[in-house]
């Protein structure tokens, strides 16, 4: 919901442009530089493509054609945008459920204003407050440089009041001509002049938080006494400010969340962080303008006004939801029963019977955040795991993925690997108890049916050596490992394979004390050409070994070979 500066290189066209506006001072050569290698765009993007289309869906409303589809366009405008822009239209009750424009709509964009702005300059004044006073908040809402340099939006329509602001003239004409709009809004509509006219609009499952809502009579403004009493304390209208802020931008009422850093915590889930100054010393605030930087964590309030909760929350009532939920934080599942305007917690108690599903879903979240490292691995498991993952990357279907992305995502699934366990979890610790082997012999079973039985055989576990020893294989790297000392190996004429002979099987050949000699994948030609070298060198190394000639034909063996 914040806007953001992003510098790119210019197009063809605006650099051809460029050249004609020189060409305009006086005659000569316009030298336009770039690196040879970059293509430059032949135009710029349409604005209708990054623009908020809030005011244009409102305009297609009224001319009776919502989604523009009876209009011929040079650029069509995007769906998603103007889908964004029907929703916050919705919200403000501009149009209906249907698309079509109402009453209070046509009211709306009969003032000439963005939407959001028309909705705060109405039910400001619909909610109590003086006419010209909504009109001077909302004629800076809508030209923030009437504010100057100032951040703080109510000491700068004290100083346009007073006259001393540069910007004064030019803010007492746009005052008076929002006031005449409004007067003449209300003249042709009766109706206007009453809050409750309006549709109390509700935010549904994956809006935006408090894209546009529209409060409805909670959202009363401040009594005339108690205007009176801000105007004597020499801040005029301070709380009128920021309902009417509040009303135009319900998403960016902002609660202090670490005072020393000057960040704040916005309904709509963003934080940002208040410059120095007497905004950081306030516990609310109403955010008229903030922007974010590409890359940056936090966004930036370039204009705001301090307010306190009552405030907050009648000027964004709808945003106000109290339940119970579970989600994952500081390493294990929470849950609450949770007041909250938007994204900022107002107060939570825990919640001793938490709905079953919330508590899996808060587990899900868990094990994205952190791995299904969170469950219990034995030795064996792991080995399972990644003998799977072989038989995928060498058989494929319908072997299944056994990789971290796919088990987070089949967790996620109800009916997927560890839809038993998560049925019973609760907590972290429940996650840890959950034993892995047989859940994920279970999701093989699924996909595979009757070839389950084949894992040991298509991906043995050990592989019996000539010595009769049963050594575990390594399924870790791109091909399984047998580490092997090479006595036990005597006897062998080729490399063995897996996965029905397919794969051969690295042989790790060690030394009698362990170390490694050689890595092979075919014994048959390291017989041949690498182990008269090896056994040159290891005889004199180890000379109570047997070390023949022609170890195709040799006894295998395990120690030295010597009786005792």
């Amino acid at each position: 919901g914040l806007s953001g500066l992003v510098t790119r290189r210019v197009s063809r066209a605006v650099a051809t442009q460029r050249a004609g506006r020189a060409g305009r001072e006086a005659p000569g050569v316009a030298y336009r530089c770039w690196p040879e290698g970059e293509v430059l765009a032949d135009a710029p993007d349409p604005e209708i493509r990054t623009a908020d289309l809030t005011a244009l869906a409102l305009d297609l409303a009224v001319w009776g054609t919502p989604d523009g589809s009876g209009l011929r366009w040079w650029d069509a405008p995007p769906p998603g945008p103007l889908a964004a822009g029907r929703t916050v239209l919705t919200a403000l009750g501009a149009i209906d459920t249907r698309g079509a424009v109402t009453d209070r709509g046509r009211r709306i964009s009969a003032l000439g204003l963005h939407p959001r702005l028309a909705r705060a300059l109405l039910d400001g004044v619909a909610a109590g407050g003086d006419p010209r006073e909504v009109a001077g908040i909302v004629a800076v809402l809508d030209d923030d440089t009437l504010a100057g340099p100032a951040d703080d939006l109510t000491a700068a329509l004290t100083r346009l009041r007073s006259g001393d602001a540069p910007g004064a003239g030019r803010w007492r004409g746009d005052r008076d001509r929002l006031t005449g709009a409004l007067r003449r809004a209300r003249a042709s509509s009766p109706a206007s002049s009453s809050v409750a006219a309006s549709p109390t609009a509700t935010v549904s499952p994956g809006t935006s938080p408090g894209a546009g809502a529209h409060s409805g009579p909670a959202a009363a403004a401040p009594g005339p006494a108690r205007e009176r009493a801000g105007r004597a304390a020499g801040a005029p209208g301070a709380e009128l400010v920021a309902l009417v802020t509040g009303l135009a931008y319900p998403e960016r009422l902002a609660r202090r969340r670490d005072a020393a850093a000057g960040v704040f915590l916005m309904t709509g889930g963003t934080a940002v962080e208040v410059p120095p100054g007497p905004l950081r010393d306030a516990e609310w605030l109403a955010v008229a303008v903030a922007d974010r930087r590409p890359g940056q964590t936090h966004g930036r309030v370039r204009l705001a006004a301090t307010t306190d909760a009552a405030t907050a929350l009648r000027a964004a009532a709808p945003l106000r939801v109290t339940g119970s939920e579970a989600v994952w934080s500081d390493g294990d599942v929470r849950a609450r029963t949770v007041d909250r305007l938007g994204a900022i917690v107002l107060s939570e108690k825990p919640d001793r019977s938490p709905d079953p599903g919330a508590v899996r879903d808060a587990l899900v979240a868990g094990l994205r955040a952190e791995g299904t490292g969170l469950l219990r691995w034995t030795a064996g498991a792991v080995s399972l795991r990644e003998r799977l993952d072989f038989l995928h990357r060498v058989l494929g279907t319908p072997w299944p993925d056994v990789s971290e992305e796919a088990l987070l995502d089949s967790a996620a699934d109800p009916a997927g690997w560890l839809a038993g366990p998560l049925a019973t979890a609760r907590r972290r610790s429940d996650l840890a108890r959950v034993d892995a082997g047989p859940a994920l012999r279970r999701h093989v079973a699924a996909y595979v049916g009757g070839l389950a039985g084949r894992i040991d055989e298509l991906a043995p576990e050990r592989l019996t050596v000539p010595t009769g020893s049963r050594i575990a294989l390594d399924y870790s790297g791109a091909a399984p490992a047998l580490p092997v000392k090479v006595q036990e190996v005597f006897g062998w004429t080729g490399s063995p394979a897996v996965a029905d002979g397919r794969v051969p099987v690295v042989l790790h050949l060690l030394s009698p004390a362990g170390r490694p000699t050689a890595v092979t994948a075919d014994l048959d030609s390291f017989w041949d050409n690498a182990y008269p070298q090896v056994r040159a060198e290891l005889r004199g190394r180890y000379p109570k070994h047997a070390w023949p000639e022609d170890p195709r034909t040799a006894t295998p063996g395990r120690g030295t070979g010597r009786r005792r």
